[in-house]
C-alpha cells in the first residue's frame, strides 16, 4: 500500500517505518529540514529501541523522507497525521499542527484519499478536518476520514505497533475503516472498528484511566508510609485480582512524558466545553503532582537541612529506556534542591545530552558511580535497568553516607539493609524517627 505519515516525532516515525517493515511504500513528512536531511543519512532522532534497526532496514527500498507535502499526499492512498497536539496554556490540546496539514492536504489532493488522525486530537477533529478539506480543496474529489488512535509507550514503541493489544479505528464510512483495517491485518490483532468520535474518545479515556490508577496507588503509598505498611506487597495482592490487575500499580513519583499529563488535562478541558465537568480527574493531576513534592520533604526528612548536602541523581528522563524529558520527575526535584544551596551531581544512560539546556548550577558524571562520589545521598528518579546491578559494596565505599532514597522502588529493604544501607522507598512503610 501507498502510505504517507506526516510528522517524524515518536509516533510518526514509528509508525512509518514499522508500516514499511510490514511491506508498504511509505514517505514521511515533516516540514523541520534539518530533520529530514538527518534521517535521510539514516540518523534517527529520538532514542527508542530498536527503531533506527528498522529504519535503516527499509531506507531506500520502502521508507523514504521529504519536506515536500504535496508531492507525498498525490502519491499515496492513505495519509496519516502524526503531528505534535501540545497543551496550550488552558490546559486544551492545541490543534494548529492538525489543522495546517489538513489545509496542506486539500491543496494538494488529486483523487480519492482516506485521511487517518494518529494524533491525539479532541473529540469531533474529524469532522473539522473534514471540513478544512471541504472548504480549502477541490469540489470534484473524494475522500474519507478515519481516526486511528495510537497507543505506543516510550521505551517499547516498536513492539506496541507491531504487537498492538488492539487497533481502533473510527469513521463515518465502515467502508474506509475497513480499508485502514487492511493495514493492520498482517499483525494479527483485534480490531475495534466504531465512529469517528467514540475512537477518538477511546484515546482519552484510557490515558486518563491508566493515570487514574497511577495517582490511586500513589495516595496507597502516601498512606502506607503514614502506617508502616508495604506498598508492593499491597499492590501485589491487589493484583492478583483479574478485574484490577498489576500493570500501573507501580507506586512512585508519578507519571510523566508527552501522554498521561497532556491528555488528562485536555480531557478536563474537554468536559468544561461541553457541561460535563470531571471531579476525579483534576485530582489525579493534583496527585501527580504533590508525589514529587512528597519525595522532597522525605529527603529533608532523612537527610535534615539540604544547603550544602552533596546529592547523586540517578535518572532524568520521565521513564526508562527514552531520553525523552518531558514532564519527569526530576524537572522539578532537580531545580528544588539546587534552590536549596545543595550540590548535585546527575547521571542518565540516555537523556544527559537533552538535559544540558534544562537544568543549571549541576554537574553531570560519566556513570553512577563518579555521582555518588563523596554524597550524601543517592537519589533514584528513573529505574533504569543499569542502576539494578551496582556494586552496592564500591558504592558504599565512595559516598559520604550510605543513603539511598529511592523513588521507583527499585530496590527491597532488606538487599540494601544487608550491605549497610539506610534505604528510604515510595510507601514502603518506613516509619522515621524525625524527632
Amino acid at each position: 500500500m501507498r502510505i504517507a505519515v506526516v510528522g517524524t516525532g515518536y509516533v510518526g516515525l514509528v509508525t512509518g517505518s514499522c508500516f514499511a517493515d510490514l511491506g508498504n511504500q511509505v514517505i514521511c513528512v515533516d516540514v523541520d529540514r534539518k530533520k529530514i536531511k538527518g534521517l535521510q543519512k539514516g540518523v534517527v532522532p529520538i532514542f527508542e529501541p530498536g527503531l533506527e534497526e528498522v529504519v535503516h532496514r527499509n531506507m531506500g527500498k520502502r521508507l523514504t523522507f521529504t519536506t515536500d507535502l504535496g508531492k507525498a499526499v498525490q502519491q499515496s492512498d492513505f495519509i496519516f497525521i502524526a503531528v505534535s497536539t501540545p497543551p496550550g496554556k488552558d490546559g486544551e490540546a492545541d490543534i494548529t499542527n492538525v489543522k495546517a496539514v489538513a489545509r496542506g492536504i486539500a491543496k494538494n489532493i488529486n483523487r480519492y484519499k482516506i485521511i487517518i488522525n494518529k494524533s491525539t486530537v479532541p473529540i469531533g477533529m474529524g469532522d473539522v478536518v473534514t471540513q478544512i478539506i471541504i472548504k480549502n480543496g477541490p469540489k470534484d474529489v473524494t475522500f474519507d476520514v478515519v481516526s486511528n488512535p495510537e497507543f505506543l509507550r516510550e521505551g517499547s514503541a516498536v513492539t506496541d505497533l507491531l504487537r498492538p493489544d488492539r487497533v481502533v479505528i473510527g469513521a463515518t464510512r465502515r467502508s474506509a475503516a475497513q480499508k485502514v483495517a487492511e493495514i493492520y491485518k498482517p499483525l494479527n490483532s483485534p480490531i475495534v472498528i466504531t465512529d469517528l468520535k467514540s475512537a477518538e474518545m477511546i484515546k482519552y479515556a484510557s490515558n486518563a484511566f491508566l493515570a487514574t490508577k497511577i495517582s490511586f496507588i500513589n495516595e496507597i503509598a502516601n498512606l502506607c508510609d503514614a502506617v508502616g505498611a508495604d506498598v508492593r506487597q499491597v499492590a501485589k495482592g491487589m493484583a492478583y485480582d483479574p478485574r484490577i490487575g498489576g500493570q500501573f500499580l507501580n507506586a512512585g513519583l508519578g507519571f510523566g512524558g508527552s501522554c498521561f499529563p497532556k491528555d488528562v488535562s485536555a480531557l478536563v478541558k474537554i468536559g468544561q466545553k461541553n457541561h460535563s465537568s470531571f471531579r476525579i480527574l483534576p485530582q489525579v493531576m493534583d496527585v501527580n503532582q504533590r508525589q514529587r513534592q512528597l519525595f522532597l520533604e522525605k529527603i529533608r526528612r532523612v537527610v535534615g537541612p539540604l544547603e550544602g548536602k552533596v546529592f547523586a541523581v540517578w535518572g532524568l528522563s520521565f521513564k526508562p529506556n527514552t531520553d525523552d524529558m518531558r514532564e519527569a520527575p526530576s524537572l522539578t526535584i532537580v531545580p528544588a534542591l539546587v534552590k536549596a544551596k545543595a550540590r548535585v551531581r546527575v547521571y542518565d544512560p540516555v537523556a544527559m545530552e537533552k538535559s544540558h539546556g534544562l537544568f543549571k548550577r549541576i554537574k553531570f558524571a560519566k556513570n553512577p558511580y563518579e555521582a555518588a562520589q563523596g554524597a550524601d545521598a543517592v537519589l533514584i528518579l528513573t529505574e533504569w535497568n543499569e542502576f539494578k546491578q551496582v556494586d552496592l559494596k564500591k558504592l558504599k565505599g565512595m559516598m559520604k553516607h550510605a543513603v539511598v532514597i529511592d523513588g521507583r522502588n527499585m530496590y527491597s529493604n532488606e538487599e540494601l539493609s544487608d550491605e549497610g544501607f539506610a534505604y528510604y522507598g515510595m510507601g514502603r512503610g518506613e516509619v522515621l524517627d524525625f524527632g
